[in-house]
């Protein structure tokens, strides 16, 4: 009997490991695909992007061979744009990035997934705003067309410092392709239907970004974030995101004047400039005051010292003189500095919104004081002070076709396109329509999206998994 008992013993200890070892190999393979979930997400989104531009991108007529071309090659618009479009490269590749480098374990995934998302971004907003302005049902792509798609990305990357580390890589491709397609809209229905003007992209792109990033945040709230002791910075991580900062400081008049032409370029740079000093010398004297032993605080200079490049954006290439663009600039920083003093603690304290980088002071309210400024500019706009150029920066202001008014223009000049006849007033109402426009459809949207991206199939990181890029990267053993 007993040995009966041996005998019989074997078959079934191979057939108890036989079933586990199939459990294991299944539990395996759904592990594989799931670290493969990333990869193969991003190759499917540019196999997407690739048809797309097989069947409906062309070049435009400036890009064609000579005798295609409309223009002679000395008249090119690549020379006019190209320098300012590589200067937008810098902020969104380097600037962007490194200042988000300031959480010591996660400055892999700031500099790298805002390069992958800037270059998703980028692909998907030429299709994206191109469909509005399609020739014989293809897609033009041109040196415009691309500076418009780098400055598309920038409300990704925008929206990306809200939910830095807070987000898995799957959730924040999900996020790029969502919030390109949502921003393209508005922008449209700002531009072309409201006929807001804003050549910063403060109204459109800023406030935009930001508060699509913080309706997300809002979602993906878990009390894991509070306090959480990988959020921090040290001394070396700040010293990166510094540089950051310079970039974009050094940069920004180029991102404010990078789609104006001739004078009001000129008026782009020069208010830009000079908005970002104020700024800078208000930034540095306000966190020392507001500090008991008179230190500076690092986040203060990191980011407020920014803010008045996007307080001034909408308004960059009007005639708000320098000691207007002074004031504006000096606004924002005290402004913004005292949002990361007082309003980021109270927003997660009292509404559970954790915004990583506090895009809020830098790019929502100093968006939001871009918007009203716009519209208090566009109050006092008259031929007097513009000339003709009026109805250029305000399309709309200018007189209707079939107007008295406009063929006495139109004889003077041949660049006049014919518009609604706003008055002055009725063009500030168009600025604020832009505005809270803008805001209802970033918050609505953001907090539909981080609703979607919640979901088990998007990988929403663990409690171990935030702050940290040792999940997502190959990271030296002695760093961890």
């Amino acid at each position: 009997m007993s040995n009966k008992n041996n005998i019989s013993r074997p078959p079934k200890r191979v057939e108890v490991f036989t079933v586990s070892e199939g459990r294991t190999d299944n539990r395996e393979d759904n592990m594989n695909w799931a670290s493969k979930k990333f990869g193969f997400t991003v190759l499917t989104i540019e196999i997407f992007l690739i048809v797309i531009y097989t069947f409906f991108v062309s070049y435009d007529t400036e890009a064609k061979p000579t005798k295609e071309n409309l223009t002679s090659p000395e008249r090119n618009t690549i020379q006019d744009y190209y320098p300012m479009f590589q200067d937008v490269n810098v902020m969104i590749f380097i600037g962007f990035g490194f200042l988000m480098t300031f959480m010591k374990r996660y400055g892999y995934s700031a500099v790298g997934l805002n390069l992958l998302l800037a270059a998703i971004a980028i692909q998907w907003a030429i299709v994206m705003q191109g469909v509005w302005n399609t020739q014989d049902g293809q897609i033009p792509i041109n040196i415009v067309s691309l500076t418009g798609g780098n400055f598309a990305s920038a409300t990704v990357l925008i929206t990306y410092g809200a939910l830095l580390g807070k987000a898995s890589p799957v959730q924040l491709l999900a996020v790029c392709v969502i919030e390109i397609t949502v921003f393209a809209c508005n922008e449209h229905l700002g531009v072309h239907i409201y006929q807001a003007a804003d050549i910063g992209g403060s109204i459109f792109l800023h406030t935009f970004g930001a508060y699509f990033g913080l309706g997300v945040a809002y979602m993906l709230y878990s009390k894991d974030v509070e306090d959480n002791i990988k959020e921090g910075s040290n001394y070396h991580s700040d010293l990166f995101a510094m540089i950051g900062t310079v970039f974009l400081w050094m940069f920004w008049p180029s991102f404010n004047s990078a789609l104006a032409v001739g004078e009001e370029q000129h008026r782009s740079v020069i208010n830009t400039f000079v908005a970002l000093l104020a700024c800078c010398v208000v930034t540095f004297a306000v966190s020392s005051l507001a500090d008991k032993n008179g230190r500076l605080n690092m986040v203060h200079v990191q980011n407020a010292t920014l803010a008045g490049g996007v307080a001034i954006g909408s308004t960059a290439n009007m005639m708000v003189h320098p000691f207007g663009a002074m004031m504006v600039g000096a606004l924002a920083g005290i402004m913004s500095t005292f949002g990361y003093l007082l309003l980021t603690p109270y927003l997660v304290k009292r509404f559970h919104l954790h915004d990583t980088c506090g895009v809020n002071n830098l790019h929502g309210m100093p968006g939001i004081l871009a918007g009203i400024v716009s519209a208090i500019v566009a109050s006092m706009a008259d031929e007097t002070s513009y000339g003709y150029s009026l109805y250029r920066l305000y399309p709309g202001r200018a007189p209707s076709s079939n107007s008295t008014e406009f063929h006495r223009i139109a004889l003077v000049t041949a660049q006049l396109e014919p518009g609604s006849g706003w008055s002055a007033t009725g063009q500030a109402y168009a600025q604020l329509e832009a505005l809270l426009t803008t805001l209802a459809v970033a918050l609505l949207s953001g907090i539909t999206t981080g609703y979607i991206i919640r979901m088990p199939i998007f990988d929403p990181p663990k409690k171990d998994q935030l702050f940290d890029d040792v999940d997502y990267w190959e990271v030296p053993e002695e760093d961890i």
